[in-house]
């Protein structure tokens, strides 16, 4: 039993076991079937290219994870081009996070309430679609975590402390964030929060204030550079109330643990910290929205910390309800809660372990392209940004002419590309006998759009004619035939 084990063994397993407990769910299914989405397919192809390049690009486009690629280039260099190579640091970021998370629950309310939260985060479902994805964000909450953790325990230190190399080392982890994604910097704030809630010392305040705008103002440049790239993400849709129901219940179940926890007002509990870590930013980036819509989960996936921590603090208050009169069950409280909850999220789960939790598959329609080409053939992307199947696999794709580029992905400096007008793309497709075009499924296409897409359908639809369809996982080829 747990309760058995000594004290050194136990501040050891507390972080030890939800770190392997994490990682052992990041590489449960970790391929996805050989599945990679739309959002991936863009590390991926990034991450392949020249350091140059991607420098190159960082100009135009994507600046706000130029950090993320450079890292994920030296990956890909170093271990070959995979989905292993291309999700595992995701892994091995939330599994640190769960790690963090148990440290500072242990910290502030015992092995019980560390151990649940550590256990805890890996099962969160926003962290369970994060733990296998290859975006920056799962790193962005590994370091909202340490530097959290890092806060706790300065908080902890008397004022004769050697404190410098952490302050440092704070400053650092939330600067590499925000190089990560500068939407982290929503941290601050909420660190701010539990500093007001303890009302932490004055010394304490400042040196806080000194090294957060330090790595604010480090960040700086970035957040101003990218703001010039904000078209990127002129797709996300405005707020709406509906939008709001999710933030509103994981607040619900943070304010329930918080509760539990009952801290004193000026103490350093797991409600102080988790609570802030939690609510700030999300009701920062839903301020943000207000301004311009920026409301996805993933910029402030790194919240879920801050629910994972009072998830924790509410499961050792019932431990210590439950010891004075039934001290086993007490002690397998915390086991069988997980055990429950994984039982419970298992079709959750497996969900996001198969290729459909994601809105599409880029390399399961390359294999049918190469099924269906011929020699001669031409192929056409609609949108443009489907081009991303022929960048990540361009194997499939030999031989065929790529009838609107104009300039490729790394000659432009660009993700997708850069396609001809519309009147030549239209001069060379009434010159071929046979094309295909890869776009999205009819489930989740949209109408085209731009000028050029317009006339690819429109000259398809006048001149052309079907004889192959295939949909796969999100995306569909479809083959075209000149008639007469």
């Amino acid at each position: 039993m747990l309760c058995h084990i000594s004290a050194a063994r136990r501040g050891r397993l507390v972080w030890l076991v939800p770190f392997l407990w994490t990682l052992a769910l990041g590489l449960w299914g970790l391929s996805r079937q050989d599945s990679v989405w739309r959002d991936e397919a863009a590390t991926w192809q990034v991450a392949g290219r020249p350091t140059g390049e991607i420098w190159r690009m960082l100009g135009n486009v994507d600046a706000v994870h130029g950090l993320y690629y450079l890292l994920m280039h030296g990956l890909f260099e170093f271990f070959g081009a995979s989905t292993t190579t291309l999700r595992l640091p995701s892994v091995l970021a939330v599994a640190a996070a769960a790690a963090c998370v148990a440290a500072i629950g242990s910290r502030l309310a015992g092995f019980w309430a560390g151990l649940g939260a550590g256990l805890a985060l890996g099962l969160l479902p926003a962290v369970q679609f994060y733990l296998q994805e290859g975006r920056p964000y799962a790193l962005v909450a590994a370091g909202a975590a340490l530097s959290t953790l890092l806060l706790v325990s300065l908080l902890e230190s008397g004022p004769g402390r050697r404190a410098w190399p952490r302050w440092t080392a704070y400053g650092v982890t939330v600067l590499a964030c925000a190089l990560l994604n500068w939407l982290s910097l929503l941290v601050l704030p909420a660190h701010a929060a539990t500093l007001w809630w303890v009302r932490a010392r004055r010394g304490v305040l400042l040196r806080w204030a000194a090294y957060a705008s330090g790595a604010v103002t480090g960040a700086l440049p970035l957040i101003l550079f990218s703001r010039g790239q904000s078209d990127q993400v002129s797709w996300i849709p405005p707020l709406t109330w509906h939008m709001l129901i999710g933030p509103g219940i994981l607040l619900a179940i943070g304010g329930l643990g918080a509760w539990a926890d009952r801290p004193d007002r000026k103490s350093l509990s797991a409600a102080a910290v988790g609570l802030p870590l939690l609510a700030v930013p999300q009701l920062g980036l839903i301020g943000l929205s207000l301004v311009q819509p920026l409301f996805l989960d993933r910029y402030v996936l790194f919240s879920m910390a801050g629910l994972a921590l009072l998830i924790g603090a509410a499961l050792a208050a019932a431990v210590r309800v439950c010891s004075p009169r039934f001290p086993t069950a007490a002690g397998l409280l915390v086991p069988g809660v997980v055990g429950v909850a994984v039982v419970a999220l298992l079709p959750v789960e497996l969900g996001k372990r198969a290729p459909a939790s994601r809105v599409d598959d880029v390399l399961a329609v390359a294999g049918e392209v190469d099924r269906l080409k011929r020699d001669g053939d031409a192929v056409l992307f609609v949108p443009a940004a489907r081009r991303d199947t022929a960048l990540v696999s361009p194997g499939a794709f030999t031989g065929l002419t790529d009838l609107a580029l104009a300039r490729t992905p790394v000659a432009s400096a660009t993700l997708k590309g850069e396609e001809a007008e519309p009147a030549r793309i239209r001069a060379a497709l009434l010159g071929q006998r046979r094309v295909l075009l890869v776009t999205d499924s009819a489930k989740v296409a949209k109408p085209p759009s731009a000028e050029r897409d317009k006339t690819k359908a429109a000259v398809l639809r006048e001149h052309f004619t079907v004889v192959e369809d295939r949909q796969v996982r999100g995306r569909r080829v479809t083959v075209y035939e000149r008639r007469g």
